[in-house]
C-alpha cells in the first residue's frame, strides 16, 4: 500500500455519503482511510466514515431537485469539475498552510488524469469505469454555496453547472486493497462484477436526496453495462451511509478481518452487496 505523502499540511477526509464540515485543526479526527493503487494510480475512496468531532450539525441548505440532473459524465471539463469536488470532500486543509492552491490543484489534476485513465480503459484488471454525476445549474448554487459553485463548475451546451455528487462505477473483479465480493461465481465474473467507489456529496447540499439519486442512476448504469451484482464498502462505524445503501437495495456480504483494517491503518470495513436484476429503483 502506497500512502501519498505530501510536504503540505493537510488533513485526509473519509469518503461519505455524510461528511460533516471540514474542520482546521484536528490531528486526530480522522483515520486516513485513503490509498494509492498500482492499478488505478489514484487515491482511491471508498465509503468510509469520518469520527465525530462536532457537537452540533449545520442546518441543510435546502436545494431544488426539479433543476438536478443526475448522468454519466463525458466531457473532460465536467470529469475536472468531480476530480475538485473529490479532493474538496476528501480533504481538510489547515487554515494556516501555506500553498493551499497549488497543493490543491496538484491533488485535482493528480485524480482527473487517473479518473481520465480509468474511464478510457488504460487500467489493467478493469473493464469499464463510469463517472455518475449529479449538477444543479450555477444560478442554483452561488447564493448559497459560492466556494462549492466556483471550484466545481463546468460548462456545457452554452449553460453553466456546478457537480454536486459524484461517485464512479468500476467494472472488475476486486478493488486494490478492499474486501472481495463473491457473485457471481465462474467464467464472466469480471465483467458482470462491479464496485461503487468515490461516493460523495456536497457537504453544504447533503440531506437533499442527492445520494439517493446517484446511487439510483449508478444502479441503472450498472445494468446497462452487464454488471447483475453490485457491491460497495462502507466503513463498520458509518451507520448513517449503510443505513442510505441498505434502502438502495444493499445487504451485507462480508466484513473486513481486524487484522486487515489493523496493516492499513483504517476503520473496518463491511462489504455490501445487491444484485441488480432483482433491485428495484431507489426514488429520490
Amino acid at each position: 500500500m502506497a500512502i501519498l505523502i505530501s510536504p503540505f499540511s493537510y488533513t485526509p477526509k473519509t469518503s461519505s455519503l455524510y461528511i460533516s464540515p471540514k474542520i482546521s485543526n484536528s490531528k486526530n479526527g480522522y483515520n486516513c482511510n485513503n490509498y494509492s493503487s498500482t492499478h488505478f494510480g489514484s487515491t482511491i475512496f471508498c465509503s468510509s466514515q469520518l469520527k465525530e468531532t462536532f457537537s452540533t450539525t449545520p442546518q441543510p441548505i435546502l436545494i431544488d431537485k426539479s433543476c438536478l440532473s443526475v448522468y454519466e459524465a463525458k466531457s473532460e471539463n465536467e470529469l475536472w469539475a468531480a476530480s475538485s469536488l473529490r479532493v474538496r470532500t476528501f480533504y481538510a486543509f489547515h487554515h494556516d498552510t501555506l500553498n493551499t492552491q497549488d497543493h490543491t490543484k496538484y491533488l485535482t489534476e493528480r485524480e482527473f488524469e487517473a479518473l481520465t485513465e480509468r474511464i478510457a480503459g488504460k487500467r489493467v484488471g478493469f473493464g469499464r469505469v463510469s463517472c455518475i454525476n449529479a449538477t444543479l445549474p450555477f444560478s442554483k448554487v452561488s447564493n448559497v454555496a459560492y466556494d462549492l459553485s466556483t471550484s466545481c463548475k463546468f460548462s456545457q451546451d452554452n449553460s453553466d453547472l456546478v457537480v454536486v455528487g459524484t461517485l464512479d462505477i468500476n467494472q472488475c473483479i476486486r478493488l486494490p486493497d478492499e474486501i472481495t465480493g463473491a457473485k457471481p461465481k465462474g467464467i464472466g465474473a469480471d465483467f458482470a462484477r462491479g464496485y461503487l467507489s468515490n461516493v460523495c456529496v456536497a457537504g453544504e447540499l447533503q440531506r437533499n436526496g442527492l445520494g439517493y439519486a446517484l446511487i439510483s442512476k449508478a444502479k441503472m448504469v450498472a445494468k446497462d453495462m452487464g454488471i447483475s451484482d453490485l457491491y460497495v464498502h462502507v466503513a463498520i462505524d458509518n451507520e448513517p451511509a449503510r443505513k442510505l445503501y441498505m434502502k438502495c437495495g444493499f445487504e451485507q456480504e462480508n466484513e473486513e478481518p481486524a487484522w486487515q483494517a489493523r496493516f492499513l491503518d483504517r476503520p473496518r470495513r463491511l462489504l455490501l452487496w445487491t444484485e441488480l436484476s432483482n433491485s428495484s429503483d431507489v426514488s429520490l
